[in-house]
């Protein structure tokens, strides 16, 4: 029997709060504490934080903390609470902004590729910031409505959950522990913990470069995972930053 450590139990909790924050007002804290695009109107500087302990879902919740339990208490007994919570935030974090880069980028390919069929900055930004779309004359202009397509969905579409975070965790599980046998429940069969996080960073960076709309912030994910990653190698590797913070 797995006993659950203190920071993992809190973050747990918390998340559970904010999901029944949410649900009971979501007009209000759901534009507040998701993660928008810098340029949109609902932008804070705190949602870097706020949004990986949002959820969509109760299955999306139910996931993300069960993955937390199972893998976090292991890091949190080997780190101690400080040192785990430093590297739960960091991962969390660093997913939010790489995909907030990723998003950058398409955001500047579409607007370029709009900007080239005549339309202007400020009156494209002005329609995206009113939920509104770009049909005029000059549509038939516009050579790459994928770019376009995708521009909009960086714009407008917010990101929520603690998967880059638990991304973060998996990683480094599978770092310090990678014959370790992890039983999935989806499919029900045993896989080795390394084996497991090569095939989920595989399938998140295919469905993420392939541009799939699956509704699932792939780069997030490969964006907590390579923070994971960096900091559970630099940890294991000096000797110094490899003790517990107590």
């Amino acid at each position: 029997m797995i006993r659950i450590t203190d920071a993992v139990k809190h973050l747990i909790i918390v998340n559970a709060i904010f999901f029944l924050a949410t649900a009971l007002n979501q007009n209000i804290l759901y534009p507040l504490l998701a993660l928008w695009f810098p340029e949109h109107p609902s932008f804070q500087i705190w949602q870097l934080i706020s949004h990986f302990f949002m959820h969509g879902s109760i299955g999306h919740l139910f996931m993300n903390m069960l993955a937390l339990f199972f893998f976090g208490t292991a890091l949190e007994q080997e780190w101690g609470k400080q040192k785990f919570l430093f590297f739960y935030f960091s991962a969390g974090i660093g997913a939010g902004l790489i995909h907030l880069l990723v998003n950058y980028f398409y955001f500047n390919a579409g607007m370029e590729v709009l900007i080239d069929a005549g339309f202007r900055k400020g009156e494209i930004l002005q329609l995206l910031k009113g939920g509104g779309a770009l049909q005029d004359e000059r549509w038939s202009n516009v050579t790459d409505i994928e770019a376009v397509g995708m521009m909009t969905r960086a714009f407008q579409v917010s990101v929520v959950g603690a998967s880059g975070a638990v991304y973060g965790i998996m990683i480094a599980y599978a770092f310090l522990y990678p014959n370790s046998m992890i039983f999935l429940m989806f499919p029900p069969i045993p896989i080795k913990a390394k084996y497991m996080v090569i095939a989920l960073i595989v399938l998140d960076a295919y469905s993420g470069l392939t541009h799939q709309n699956t509704g699932t912030a792939h780069f997030a994910h490969l964006g907590g995972a390579l923070f994971g990653f960096i900091m559970a190698w630099y940890w294991k590797k000096n000797s110094f930053n490899n003790r517990r913070w107590n």
